[in-house]
């Protein structure tokens, strides 16, 4: 039987572009683990990206995965866009090529090892998990320095 996680994650930008940091708090049968990183020079949108793909290649199994973002660019892109991105050879409706292609052909690799839920919540909104993972991403640029 397949393990269930929790995945919350976040990302941030100070100045988009500018210095990024992204965050993701996993929690599996009551335990909590924390993932946190940044870039120099990013946008908002590749350390949202970023914060997924990072929080799935920390799993070592197939799982479960409920994955909570207050990205829109990411539900969106994972659950309505891909699908004929791919189809288009990695265009978009208007024939343009996919911003952060190389994120999402990782991200696009990682979805199919997991049975994925997504959740969409309001950043900034007291939402607990959302916060943390918040305050990660923060970290991740603090500690770019």
């Amino acid at each position: 039987m397949m393990q269930s996680v929790e995945m919350y994650t976040d990302g941030a930008c100070r100045g988009n572009p500018g210095p990024g940091g992204w965050g993701v708090l996993l929690r599996y049968a009551g335990v909590e683990k924390t993932l946190h990183g940044g870039e120099a020079m990013s946008t908002n949108n590749r350390m949202e990206l970023t914060a997924v793909i990072r929080g799935l290649e920390a799993l070592t199994k197939p799982c479960k995965v409920h994955i909570t973002t207050d990205s829109k660019y990411v539900l969106k892109g994972v659950t309505e866009w891909m699908a004929n991105w791919k189809m288009r050879n990695w265009r978009t409706a208007s024939k343009k090529p996919v911003l952060n292609v190389e994120l999402w052909k990782e991200l696009d690799e990682l979805v199919v090892k997991h049975e994925l839920e997504w959740s969409w919540v309001k950043g900034h909104s007291g939402h607990v998990e959302n916060e943390i993972a918040d305050q990660l991403a923060n970290l991740g640029i603090d500690e770019l320095d």
